[in-house]
């Protein structure tokens, strides 16, 4: 068999009895937190702005929190509003992901399908396991290729679990959704737009669409990934094949939940300052001090993230959230309301960020970071090497829930949601 075959006998096969239970239950936490994000994120900017395209739109596919869309319209909102405030889940190898992204497509088919609880936790179960497989198989952002390119795979791979697709359909959905939609990583260099949030979207409506036509028989390429002018060929030449093969379905368990609304490199960084900032007379700092790994300060530390204009910058921005964070004691989605808070962007010029080759070679297995405070006469410091809801350092449940109810103010939904294994997509969302 071709990696193709090889991947689509996997992805056709597994069945919800398949899956183990910690995969079951790891799952519904994941479900959990990205409904939670989800519904808080509905009145963004970015999706207000979707919101109106909604008539022009008209279908059966349910939209997260709202009325029915076309599928690929549906698609799009639901993983813009889960992917807009960076607040849903990580994976760290070779290429970073944010796994749950999948769940927009996987809530628009399996509404329209009547699709239940065991359909979603299998799917996204094969998702993720795809996801992260191609996440440890080559980096796409060192060759100027985005992350969702990967995402829009494992969404085919997921999706085509959901609607049962054989080996031959789950080729072709993948190859629907892959080969004409290659994205490019401009979308995060420098100053940072709704399209941070919009790619995985775009990866969403790929994969739904992709499903669609392969249901109703329309043909693509029968090897999107191997073929001579396909995906590893033309853009990954270095994937490693091998990292695609193997059977096992544990991939959501090597993935992070994010304790703070901030890109995961990140995290660790809020962590240290929270616990700096009860130490600290924020009006006496004469410098602050960072060390952490490569790629936490190219990505984060980079020109424009040292004056963010917008939300989808800020969230990008080390400068920007350590400060907030030392200032307010507290780092959630409010913060975002200090990007014109003239103190805030005071501490933002005392800041040195600097990688430490020590914890280069550290990352991904751990994410150190290392936050020295230089006040008058006094200098207090704190390092973090493995940040709260890194899989190694787990949120438990009772956080998972606290984090959807400071969300959304919905804790009575949180009951349904653990029992979501018979109940129908729509009754859940």
């Amino acid at each position: 068999m071709n990696i193709e075959e090889n991947l689509a006998e996997f992805i056709s096969r597994i069945k919800y009895e398949d899956v183990p239970e910690n995969v079951k239950h790891e799952v519904k936490r994941r479900f959990i937190d990205t409904l939670g994000v989800a519904y808080s994120s509905m009145d963004n900017e970015a999706a207000s702005k979707i919101k109106k395209m909604a008539p022009l739109y008209p279908g059966n596919a349910r939209m997260i929190g709202m009325d029915n869309a076309s599928p690929d319209f549906s698609a799009f909102f639901n993983s813009l509003i889960i992917r807009y405030m960076d607040f849903n889940d990580t994976y760290l190898s070779l290429e970073p992901l944010h796994p749950s992204d999948m769940f927009g497509p996987l809530v628009t088919l399996g509404s329209m399908f009547h699709k239940t609880g065991k359909d979603i936790i299998t799917a996204v179960a094969v998702g993720y396991e795809v996801g992260t497989r191609l996440c440890d198989s080559a980096s796409l952002r060192m060759k100027g290729y985005d992350h969702v390119n990967y995402t829009e795979i494992a969404m085919a791979s997921a999706v085509s679990n959901l609607m049962n697709f054989d080996v031959a359909q789950t080729i072709n959905a993948i190859s629907i959704a892959l080969v004409p939609h290659i994205a490019l990583r401009q979308t995060r260099v420098g100053e940072l737009s709704m399209w941070k949030a919009g790619a995985a979207a775009n990866s969403a409506r790929n994969a739904a669409f992709s499903a669609v036509a392969t249901l109703y028989g329309f043909t693509s390429a029968k090897e999107p990934l191997s073929g001579k002018l396909g995906f590893k060929n033309i853009v990954v030449p270095d994937m490693d094949l091998s990292k695609l093969e193997g059977g096992s379905i544990d991939g959501v368990m090597r993935t992070y939940i994010k304790k703070y609304p901030v890109e995961y490199h990140a995290q660790a960084a809020v962590e240290a300052s929270l616990k700096l900032s009860n130490e600290i007379d924020v009006n006496n700092i004469e410098s602050i001090n960072v060390e952490t790994y490569e790629a936490a300060v190219s990505i984060l530390a980079d020109e424009e993230k040292w004056d963010p204009r917008n939300k989808e910058t800020a969230d990008h921005s080390l400068p920007f959230i350590i400060a907030s964070a030392l200032l307010n004691k507290d780092f959630w989605t409010n913060n975002y309301n200090d990007l014109n808070n003239e103190k805030v962007k005071s501490m933002m010029k005392k800041i040195r960020v600097m990688e430490k080759e020590e914890y280069t070679k550290q990352y991904p297995d751990k994410l150190p970071i290392k936050i020295t405070v230089n006040s008058k006469g006094k200098s207090v410091e704190n390092e973090v090497i493995i940040p709260r809801g890194h899989y190694k350092n787990p949120m438990d449940d009772r956080e998972v829930e606290t984090k959807f109810t400071r969300l959304t103010g919905k804790g009575a939904l949180l009951t349904d949601l653990w029992n979501m294994e018979d109940k129908e997509v729509n009754d859940l969302v």
